[in-house]
């Protein structure tokens, strides 16, 4: 292999070597205890928020490095909305619908404004994250509002039995979880030895076989390790199976639909896009509309874990997932960004607050460290455009 090959796959890959260092260095640092099944669970039902949001984000960003400041404000806000709803004594099921029409109003709102009058995306929703923060004080009355609906807890992951039943009846061992695991690796290689096969079919250039076992090799370890981690303790959390279709949903709407091409092509030179034809207002509007659906189901799983809405809920959401996709390699430029790599971040997000929780540092300091990686990951980005470039 080439001196350039190797360049190539490392910084294709440097997320990824991040993140099995962390791993292993907070295993070091916590005795092990970050590894335990119930903290590995924990991972997932503490972090389904950045995964949700993180995903529409990037949407976002691939418009050309536009951000959403508004999301956490409106998780907070479709929350409290559901919230007093389920409290009135609303199905929970109509609830859930009026707060995700709520969300796709909100996004369609600020969307309008961003698409078609040009207003700059970041001044839209850093006004959205003022007004829906403001509003939810005022829905809420400053108030704590409960949900004690136990069968919306346990669907959308907050109850003491979100958790996918055994139907093997497995002891010690959750057997459901184990076969789920298998089946996702057996779908993935498939699905990828299928993809390379197609393209070398017709043509196209294709990674080398060893890299692709390579890769498929971690993916499936991993898979596998969150499987049997997984089993140990309570099984599949509801969440992660809400979490598990967003993420398979816009993983194909981003790399295999037209929409999806939209979206790069913007991101890569909105003039050159708008010249070939393409709207590019609508795929501005899609974007941020999609950002306020999601945003919303963020809602729904929120208060669901935390049986109950609070006016300070969704407090730096919008963080998290700007940095879960900046680390997770989206261009802070635009046009690049894929939600695999998105994904990859927020799970590296979730290790570093999850270790230095573990490891009891003050909450000051955690941000700081989260601030620092961030920045980190837009450096590398712009250095590596810059190089490029020459």
């Amino acid at each position: 292999m080439t001196k350039e090959k190797v360049m190539s796959w490392l910084q294709k890959n440097t997320m990824v070597l991040i993140l099995v260092l962390m791993v292993l260095f907070f295993a070091w640092q916590t005795d092990g205890k970050i590894l335990m099944p119930q903290n590995i669970t924990n991972l997932i039902a503490q972090n389904a928020y950045v995964f949700i949001l993180a995903t529409g984000m990037l949407l976002c960003i691939l418009t050309g490095g536009n951000i959403d400041l508004s999301v956490g404000s409106v998780v907070c806000f479709t929350g409290a909305i559901g919230a007093l709803l389920m409290a009135s004594g609303m199905n929970m099921w109509l609830a859930v619908g009026a707060m995700l029409l709520i969300g796709l109003a909100i996004g369609a709102f600020q969307a309008y404004w961003i698409a078609y009058v040009r207003v700059p995306p970041f001044i839209t929703t850093l006004a959205g994250m003022l007004i829906f923060r403001g509003l939810s004080n005022v829905v809420l009355n400053g108030r704590t509002q409960s949900v004690s609906d136990q069968a919306f807890k346990d669907i959308f992951g907050g109850g003491a039995t979100c958790y996918i039943p055994d139907i093997f009846g497995g002891e010690g061992i959750n057997v459901l979880c184990v076969l789920v695991g298998v089946v996702a690796c057996a779908l993935y290689l498939a699905l990828t030895f299928r993809s390379r096969w197609n393209r070398q079919k017709k043509g196209y250039a294709v990674e080398s076989l060893a890299a692709v076992i390579g890769r498929s090799v971690v993916i499936v370890a991993a898979i596998m390790f969150f499987s049997v981690k997984l089993a140990q303790y309570k099984g599949i959390p509801s969440a992660l199976l809400w979490v598990a279709l967003v993420i398979c949903v816009y993983a194909y709407i981003t790399s295999k639909t037209t929409i999806g091409r939209h979206l790069y092509a913007v991101g890569g030179n909105e003039k050159a896009t708008k010249l070939s034809g393409i709207d590019t207002k609508k795929v501005y509007f899609l974007a941020y509309t999609n950002m306020g659906f999601l945003a919303a189901l963020a809602g729904v799983l929120t208060i669901a874990r935390m049986a109950s809405a609070q006016p300070t809920y969704g407090d730096s959401y919008e963080m998290d997932a700007i940095g879960a996709c900046f680390i997770g390699g989206a261009s802070a430029y635009g046009g690049v960004g894929t939600v695999p790599g998105v994904i990859i971040g927020a799970v590296l997000m979730g290790i570093i607050n999850l270790g230095m929780s573990i490891m009891g540092i003050d909450q000051n300091f955690q941000k700081v460290v989260k601030g620092g990686v961030l920045l980190a990951a837009v450096i590398f980005d712009v250095i590596s455009k810059r190089n490029e470039s020459r």
